[in-house]
């Protein structure tokens, strides 16, 4: 059993739901997980692994987020990692590799190597957006059945069954 920080850096709150959806995955394995927003997050001791959120908007990951990674890199050296942002209005090939475009720029000028990483569909809903975003179509494109999958290789990855892509 690993003691799991499930940490989020959400806007309108579609990143929390899925950093909800990872903690109860990851609880349900056995693991004693918190859920807290990065932004609260004072510090990793006593954590065994780190599962980071963010949004991405306009093109640029979640300020909290990178904000979090920088602040706790020498922390996160130490125990495995795993990132995800949700991005895309679709789940289309060009929409996802968009965003896991803008997700990898991001993380290549902090100082933490994630060792799983991955990109899923955003959720908009016009009504928490300011003009002239409050005019987009409400759309949806978080898949919980791949979210539920990641969650799985998040376990193996915190179960050492995976191997880390950084020292």
């Amino acid at each position: 059993m690993k003691r799991v920080l499930v940490t989020y850096a959400s806007k309108h709150g579609s990143t929390a739901e899925v950093a909800d959806a990872l903690a109860e995955r990851l609880d349900a394995a056995g693991h004693l997980c918190d859920r807290l927003p990065a932004r609260g997050v004072r510090s990793l001791e006593g954590y065994d692994c780190v599962v980071l959120g963010g949004s991405l908007y306009t093109g640029h990951w979640h300020r909290d987020a990178v904000r979090f990674l920088r602040d706790h890199a020498e922390e996160l050296d130490c125990i495995p990692l795993a990132v995800f942002a949700l991005g895309p209005r679709t789940l289309s090939e060009k929409d996802v590799a968009g965003s896991r475009a803008q997700l990898d720029a991001a993380l290549a000028r902090l100082p933490v190597a994630p060792d799983l990483v991955r990109i899923f569909g955003g959720a908009v809903d016009p009504k928490k957006l300011r003009f002239p975003f409050s005019r987009m179509p409400a759309s949806d494109a978080r898949d919980w059945a791949a979210i539920d999958a990641w969650a799985g290789e998040v376990e193996q990855l915190f179960a050492g069954e995976l191997s880390r892509s950084r020292g």
